[in-house]
């Protein structure tokens, strides 16, 4: 399933450098803004964006992602809004946008019109973190046939037959949680994170990206040291938070990424 994910992943392993994905919550604090951040945050360096689809009950995310989805909410996004904010990005840029939903969210639409749609507006893959790849059966027939790789979240505390399931069902890349617990806590144990990256990457045909904990270019050059892709959220949804009345929020975000992105390349040149 060659598309803009897998392309992506080729092109930085061809250059030696790793994916940064950086997750911005659609609609904090409203959709024309988490345009404008798309663009800029690409060309701050980021080489994937992760949007998060705002949602009520979101189990997977800590207190700073919460209330961007509430922020997001109350500014009137919803799922539909989203897809025609990616349609519109489309004509701008080429960047892979993954959105990570709830599956709620999914369900309410349906699963082949909401693939269909995804796919339409030019959304690269799907990340579900209430839904495990043994339950995804629903979901896989409509994203197959939609062309929407599905990419599942690993646990540190996985066994070994989850992790080749997990790597078996996942697409694009698999998203391995650094630590037990919520979005935004600290980064645990390094040499857990790579052992347990190190173990997945034999069983794994697609890139591992890591995810959960990493807030600063310290940590992100850690991390891309043992991984393909670096995954920042909460440090960068914190920015958005403290500098949204701020004519410059989008600049200051920007600037927060590149140093991201330029200590991941001093680490693994």
């Amino acid at each position: 399933m060659s598309g803009r994910l897998e392309t992506t992943f080729q092109r930085l392993r061809d250059k030696r450098e790793k994916a940064l994905i950086a997750y911005l919550m659609a609609g904090d604090p409203g959709l024309a803004e988490t345009e404008q951040l798309v663009v800029a945050l690409e060309q701050a360096g980021a080489d994937i964006i992760e949007l998060g689809v705002p949602f009520s009950d979101p189990i997977a995310d800590g207190p700073v992602i919460q209330q961007a989805a509430e922020r997001a909410l109350k500014s009137g996004t919803s799922l539909r809004k989203i897809l025609d904010s990616v349609k519109s990005l489309r004509q701008r840029t080429e960047i892979p946008i993954v959105l990570m939903l709830y599956y709620n969210s999914i369900h309410a639409m349906g699963y082949e019109k909401f693939c269909r749609a995804a796919k339409a507006a030019g959304v690269d893959g799907l990340i579900v973190p209430d839904m495990p790849p043994d339950e995804a059966g629903p979901l896989k027939g409509p994203a197959d046939a939609a062309g929407l790789p599905l990419i599942f979240l690993l646990a540190p505390t996985s066994t070994p037959s989850r992790r080749r399931l997990v790597a078996e069902e996942s697409h694009g890349f698999v998203y391995y949680v650094s630590l037990t617990g919520i979005t935004g806590a600290k980064l645990s144990n390094v040499t857990d994170i790579q052992q347990n990256v190190q173990k997945l990457k034999k069983v794994s045909a697609s890139p591992v990206a890591v995810g959960f904990g990493v807030a600063t270019p310290e940590d992100a050059a850690q991390v891309s040291k043992m991984a393909d892709g670096v995954i920042v959220g909460s440090a960068i949804v914190k920015r958005i938070a403290s500098h949204q009345q701020d004519p410059g929020m989008v600049g200051h975000v920007a600037e927060f990424v590149r140093s991201l992105k330029t200590a991941m390349g001093e680490a693994v040149r």
